[in-house]
This record gives structure tokens, sequence and C-alpha cells, in this order.
């Protein structure tokens, strides 16, 4: 109920955001509040009679005073209200109002005339839909003109299932607001497009202003125009020095105010302590994106995280996105931008890689070392300290850029783990992402404080779950990439080797079977004194054949005929058949692409077809496995995000915030019998038990729960001991429950033990539930034993899992083969452990509070799975969620 005079500035603060609009630009959201009045009326103003007149179904040319005070003070329930900021101005309003305190309110929208088809509308409806369903509104209804078609294509695009009924030229709207299957889908569509469109205008700027341009040789101003310049960029590039008329021979400006032209993209190189007159003149500019090169930010300690935050938060509320601070800066290859926006001197040709860098540190030898390889890209991003602009957003943006085909990452953390998740999924179906992570064995120090410590291999699984191929050194990275960017996809694992060495023949035999590669025949040796032709011909033959769908060629040049010869000789036999096979080789003690491999493209750059070379065997084949993993990830069933029956979140909820309740801080661990609630309700049931304290009451609890039963201590001491010591098992008569009991009281020195009931024999299994410094929330599930535990022998699942996702992990583990009917065995029912495992990620996402679930043993068995034991610990998420309406985080 609300308050009789509720607080008008009492709003929930999530309930603010930053959004990237249809266009690219950015705004603020946020609830209304009494000091807008101004703002509010000069918002009217500006509208034209048309817009006021749809909103209002009448002239309504000015806000009367009451009006204006019922319009922005509001009590944030019953009645809400948010308003879009760009900068000062107000450019949009929606609101809903409560009906006669039903779970039903009215909505309207109203966006100003020059804002109109930039995606307010969409954004508007997601985030009113979320506040009202924090405050129990499970419907919304409208009431819209006929003749107001773009605000009917707001409600009927939206994804809801939307009733319509017209009357004397109105149409009367009514939808329940919860997020549907649909709705979700065109939420993250347009999510996608936006977040695609903000990054296109970062790297296809019109112009480029340098502020901190420089004539002194040693500043980095000096430099980025210099590289500027040089690359010959597309549009002006306008420096920007107060001292100097010319810097580097083109006209300087004292401000970027004074330039007089549109200003698209402001790379900034000047002092951190300077960066708020910086700003200033930006945001009077009209400047649409910013790259600051500049350091002294969050990199720098406590003072420097503030001006960077304020730096992003003033860019986002005046529409701009911003690459930095701390940034190497942004490239752009295409003929039409030619962009260099960079400290680094050497920049690779033009190629279909797009490479995010977190480290501007690493992004000059990165890019020297793509030059060197002959492995061209098409855009690069270092982000530095990636305040504002992430992987993330490059990711949405690769995903329909058609100028790229293959994905590089070097990452150093996670901005929003869960996103990314999501993200590189998708795009993994359609372009591979190649990812070196850094910190493999050292966690920031403020996340080691609140997180668990989650070993490399299910870093792994994690990254093979979204189809990223996780590299382990920027080396290994170029090797993946210059196969992928210039050689198809393998269609199976069968590799014929083709050379003129035996025992350069064997090793690379040797390496792809130690990939899990199948050979396709012995390798074929042509001889270290034949001819070009014979080469040639041999690989025309390997790859003709239907059981090859790789080809390896190990060669070394013999002294009587240039190496040239034979490379060439490789590249059109290759050509000529056009069999779609991928070729990889270790040709001239070259790595990369040599020019007597590559097919040359329109600019002189390695094409399609061109083959990459290797160093050695091992590389070539690492490489080529690689690929080979990935076509067998991207060929695989997608699956579907299933939501399993008999679940009631809100009662999990409340559970879990009453166990909160009673702590300040830190983790709580459940009550046996809040866990037992809280796993229920997601249809999780743990085999009955009782908790007793004598004797007597253990026979009663037996009596009740019907024999055979166990004993059982209780306490950590007890825990998940292999020698079972605190557990007495196949009780069947009251005496032997006294005595296991006396025995165990006796041995544990505490009264309190447990009585269950006997589950039936089954092969032991857990579920776990974590949550990751990097990756958000994990599922684990692993065999129960000494030997699982000590060979940290458990497979790893980001939530959300599909159906897929969960019958993959119940089969990951080296052990799995014992729940499959190893050796004769009778095999576990498996289908029902995998909805064992979509119901423990379904509580994980719908209760982010979640942080540390252990649900064993776990009998499986031919007749299905029960859970013997649970714990839980709940606490404040430290994870970035992936839910809600769109907003930058």
């Amino acid at each position: 109920m609300a308050d009789e005079h509720p607080d008008p500035f009492d709003y929930p603060k999530e309930w603010e955001a930053d959004v990237v609009l249809s266009d690219g630009g950015t705004v603020h959201l946020r609830p209304i509040v009494p000091s807008d009045a101004d703002a509010l009326l000069a918002f009217h103003g500006r509208m034209s009679e048309r817009t006021r007149y749809l909103r209002y179904f009448g002239a309504y040319p000015q806000i009367p005073p009451r009006d204006l005070e019922r319009f922005t003070t509001v009590d944030h329930r019953d009645r809400v209200a948010f308003v879009a900021m760009l900068g000062d101005d107000i450019v949009a309003v929606a609101r809903y109002e409560r009906i006669e305190k039903q779970p039903l309110a009215e909505v309207a929208f109203v966006v100003e005339d020059r804002h109109q088809s930039r995606g307010l509308g969409p954004i508007l409806l997601e985030h009113l839909a979320a506040a009202a369903r924090e405050r129990g509104i499970e419907r919304f209804v409208a009431e819209v003109l006929a003749e107001n078609s773009p605000m009917l294509g707001v409600f009927r695009a939206a994804g809801y299932q939307v009733a319509r009924e017209m009357e004397e030229g109105v149409f009367h709207l009514e939808f329940a607001i919860d997020p549907t299957e649909e709705s979700v889908a065109v939420a993250r569509s347009r999510e996608q497009a936006a977040d695609a469109r903000s990054v296109h205008n970062l790297l296809h700027p019109r112009s480029v202003a340098l502020i901190g341009a420089s004539t002194d040789p040693e500043k980095v101003g000096y430099a980025v125009l210099g590289h500027l310049l040089r690359a010959d960029f597309a549009g002006p590039v306008f420096p920007v020095n107060a001292e100097n008329r010319s810097v580097r021979g083109v006209r300087a400006y004292p401000s970027v105010l004074d330039i007089p032209d549109p200003v698209d993209l402001a790379v900034v190189a000047v002092p951190a302590a300077h960066m708020d007159e910086v700003m200033d003149a930006c945001l009077a500019k009209g400047v649409k994106a910013l790259v600051v090169i500049s350091s002294g930010f969050g990199e720098s300690g406590p003072a420097g995280e503030g001006a960077e935050r304020k730096l992003v938060t003033e860019a986002r509320a005046h529409g701009m996105r911003v690459v930095g601070p701390n940034a190497l800066g942004v490239v752009n290859t295409d003929p039409a931008v030619r962009l260099n926006a960079t400290l680094a001197p050497v920049l690779p040709g033009r190629g279909r890689a797009g490479f995010f860098s977190q480290s501007g540190a690493l992004g000059t030898a990165i890019l020297a070392d793509a030059k060197a390889r002959g492995l061209g890209l098409s855009t690069f991003v270092s982000a530095g300290n990636r305040a504002d602009v992430s992987g993330n957003d490059l990711l949405q943006y690769w995903e329909t850029d058609p100028a790229t085909d293959v994905v590089l990452l070097y990452l150093e953390s996670f901005g929003n783990p869960r996103k990314f998740a999501r993200v590189a999924r998708r795009l993994g179906r359609v372009k591979p992402i190649i990812a070196v992570k850094s910190g493999r064995h050292a966690v920031l120090p403020a996340l080691a404080a609140t997180s668990v410590a989650v070993d490399e291999a299910s870093v792994q699984a994690l990254f093979e779950q979204a189809g990223v191929i996780r590299v382990e050194s920027i080396a290994h990275l170029f090797d993946t990439a210059l196969l992928l960017a210039h050689q198809p996809l393998p269609r199976g694992d069968r590799v014929s080797i083709v050379g003129n060495s035996s025992a350069i023949g064997v090793l690379a035999a040797d390496a792809a079977l130690g990939q899990g590669l199948a050979l396709a025949g012995s390798p074929v040796d042509v001889g270290s004194s034949v001819g070009p032709d014979v080469l040639a011909d041999a690989v025309r033959a390997e790859l003709r054949r239907e059981d090859v769908d790789a080809l390896v060629v190990v060669f070394v040049p013999p002294l009587s005929i240039p190496g040239t010869a034979y490379a060439r000789a490789l590249r059109d036999a290759a050509a000529s058949v056009g069999a779609g096979k991928p070729i990889v080789s270790t040709f001239l003690a070259t790595e990369g692409i040599p020019a007597e491999l590559a097919v040359p493209g329109p600019d002189g750059s390695p094409a399609r077809g061109s083959i990459p070379s290797y160093p050695s065997p091992e590389r070539a084949v690492l490489a080529l496995a690689r690929a080979t993993r990935y076509a067998v990830w991207r060929s695989a069933p997608q699956g579907n995000l299933i939501r399993p029956d008999g679940v009631d979140a809100e009662a999990a909820r409340a559970v879990v915030s009453a166990a909160m309740s009673e702590v300040d801080d830190g983790l709580v661990e459940l009550s046996d019998e809040d866990a037992v609630r809280l796993l229920s309700c997601y249809g999780i049931e743990i085999v009955a038990h009782r908790v007793v304290t004598s004797s007597t009451d253990a026979v009663a609890a037996a009596e009740e729960l019907g024999y055979p039963v166990a004993v059982k201590a209780t306490g950590e001491r007890w825990w998940r001991r292999p020698d079972l010591e605190g557990v007495r098992l196949d009780l069947t008569t009251e005496e032997a429950v006294r005595t296991a009991y006396t025995d165990l009281a006796e041995l544990s020195e505490v009264a309190d033990l447990y009585v269950q009931r006997m589950a039936p024999k089954g092969i032991g299994c857990s579920i776990g539930l974590q949550d990751d410094p990097s990756f958000g929330t994990l599922v684990s599930f692993g065999l129960s034993g000494v030997v699982s535990d000590l060979l940290g022998d458990r497979a790893y699942r980001a939530v959300p899992l599909t159906d897929t996702d969960a019958a993959a992990l119940v089969r990951a583990p080296k052990a799995a083969p014992l729940l499959t009917g190893y050796r004769g065995g009778e095999p576990a029912d498996l289908d029902a452990l995998a909805d064992l495992v979509l119901r423990v990620a379904a509580l994980a996402e719908d209760v982010p509070q979640m942080r540390w679930l252990a649900l064993e043993p776990i009998l499986a068995g031919p007749a299905g799975v029960q859970a013997v034991g649970a714990r839980v610990k709940v606490g404040a998420p430290p994870s970035r969620l992936d839910s809600g309406p769109r907003r930058l985080r």
C-alpha cells in the first residue's frame, strides 16, 4: 500500500539507466522528480501541435500548474513516470497509473519530435514494465488514437500478446507485462542493432578532432596525428592546440569549439587534469564519440576512478560513447574510412578479422605481429580501462559487420560475463571467436575476497559452451586466426598428411592423433627430390578423396629447386581442386602467409584461399584441431532454454530473503529446513529425514520414515567423509538405530543427528552451484568419491543452461561412462540427472542471491535419481546480471 505522503525522490536507484538508441546515440533514463518542472515545460513547448494532439487527444498548448505538479510529483509505486534525459533536456516521458488498486495500470508515452524514430518508445516500455512488475502490476492498458501509427507500432512490435478494441477512432489496448520468449527476443534483437550502430558510428567517423595535438615529437599527440595523416583518413582531421596555428602542416584550432565543421570523433591526448574542460567543449560541440588515450584515470587509484566515472556519466548523458581511458586507440582499414587513431606506428593490411584488446600496452606489439604474419584486420579497438565501450559492444558490432569474418579477443576481465556468454554463443554460430584471457592463476583482490576460485578446466569448459576458441598466447591466437581467416572450416576430423620428409610426416601424424584428430591413412611421402608438379599432384589427389576433411602439408625445400616454386605449386593445386577443405602447411620456415602461398586480395593483402604456414608441424596441427573442435560445436544443436515445471520462484525468494534478513553482510548458510524448503520450490526433493536429539527420538523417526534408514552425524567435520565414519547405513531394526545413535553421538560429541530413509542404490553424483569472479554463476557436475575430487573431475557450465547444455554436462566428466553402463553395469537415468541440473540452473537464474550450493550425494540409478543431502549459502550477488530492461552496464 502506498504511503500517504510518499517521498517524490525516493525511488530505487537501479531504475536509473544509460541506454543506447537505435541510431547509436545514448540517453539517460530516470524517474521524474518535482525539480523537473521547468525542463518538462520546456519539453512540452518544443513539441509540435501534432505530437501534443496525439498524446493528449486535444490541442493542450500549455501545461497548467495543477497538471504540472501532478505530472512531476509521483509516488513511484502506483504512479510512476520516467524521463529520458539528453544533457539537461527532457526528450521523452513515459508513465503509468494504477487503476483502482488493481494489478492493472494505464500507460502512456510521448517523445519530442526530433527524437522520434530513435527507438525511445520500446526502451521506455521495457523500463516502465519492469518497474510496474516490481510494484505488483501485471497488465498494462493504453488508449491510442487510430491515426497514431508510430505508438501503435511500439506496442505491436514489443513481443507481448496485445488485445485490441477500437471505438470512435481510439484503440483500447491491453496486455500482460510479464516477459515472454518473444518480448525478450525482440528486446535483444534491438539491443544488438543499437549496440552495433553505436560502434559503427565510432569506427566510421566523417571527421576527427585530435585534442592535444602536439608539435613535440616526444608527445602522444604528435604520434597520433602522424598516424592519422599517414593512414590518409578519408575525412578532415582537425588538430586542437591552443598554442600553435598548425601542427605537422595541418591547420590547428585553439578549441574543438572553434572548428567550423561538425566533429564525429574526438581523440583525446591531454593530461587527465584537463579532462573537465575538454569534456565541456566536446559536449557543447556535439561530438558523437570519444577515444581517450590519456592515462591517469581508474588505473591510478581512487581519485582517478572518480574522474573516470564522471567522464563516462557525462558522455553518456549527452549521447556519446567513450573508448578508454588509457586506450591505445581504434583502427578501421576500410578503404572508404582509412582510420588509424592509435599510438601504433605499424598497421596490418586490410583483412577479415576484427580485434578487441583490453590492454593498450600490448596493442602496439599485437598490431606489429599481425602485420608480420600477413594477418589483415578489418577493425581494431583497444579499450584500455573499458569504462564504456567494451568487448561485448564489439561482439554486437561484428555480428552484423559484413567486413568481419573472424573475431579476436585479448581479455583481462569481463565487465558483464553473462552478457558475454549470451552474445558470444550467438555470434559464434556464424563467426569464430578466438580469445586469449589473462589472469589464469591470479584474481584481482577485490574479486577474490567475494568469490570462489575455479580451476582452469572449468574456465575452458565455459569458453567451449559459448563456442569461444580459447588459446594460451598471442602466438597461438594468430596461428588459429590465420587458418580461420583464410581457409574453410573442416567438415570432419579426418586429416591427410602430404610431405617430402617421412620424419616430419610422422611428427605431424603424432600431433594430429594427440589432438584427437583421425588420420585418413598413412602420411604421403612424395620423396625429397621430386619437382613441384609431383607435390601438386599429391595434394590434388588427397583433396579429392571423400574420406579426407583437411590437409596438412609438411615440406622441407630441396637444395636444387627454389622452395618458392613448390609453394606456388601448392597454392595453385589447392585452387584448382576447390574442394572446400582447409589446408595448413610448414613451408619455407615461414610463420604467417608468404607471398607464394597467398591469394592476393583487391589491395594486395592475402585473401580467402591463402594457405597459412607454421614454423613446426605441431603448431600447424594444433591450429587445425582448434578449428575442427569449433566446427563440431558450431554444427551441434543449440538447444532450448527450458523452464522446468513445478517452479515457485516467489516462494523461493521469500525463503532467501528471510534468511538474509538475519545477517548484515557476507554469506549465510541456510538451515536444513530452509534448504529443503528452498529446493522443493524447484521440484528438487531431498530424501526424507529428521533431526533427532536422543536414541528414543531416533527410533521414532525411523518408524515414521520407514525402515531401512541411515543415521548420520552432523557438522562440517563429518560432511563428505570418504570413510563414512560418521554414517551408519541400512539399519533395519530398533536396536540397530539405538546403537547407531549412541555410537555417533559419542563420536561426534553432538546430540543432534540425522535419521534418513535409505534411498535406492545408485551411483553417487554431485551437482554444485557457485559464483565465479569472471564468468558469473556456474553449475558443476561430477561423480562423488575421493578419486574424482583428487583429479578435479568435474564439468562446468555457465548459467543460463539450455537442455543441450544440461545433457552434455552430465556426460562431460571423465568418469561419466560409469553412468552409462560401463563394463556391463546398469545405465543410470541421465535424463533425470539433466532435469535436476536444469532445476538447479533455474534456481540460480531466478534467485541471484544463490552464492553456493552442494547437492550431494545424488544417487543415480536406472529408475531415476534421489538427492540425499544439500547445503546452501546465500548472500548479495557479486556477478553482474544479464536480465531486465536494456541498459549500458
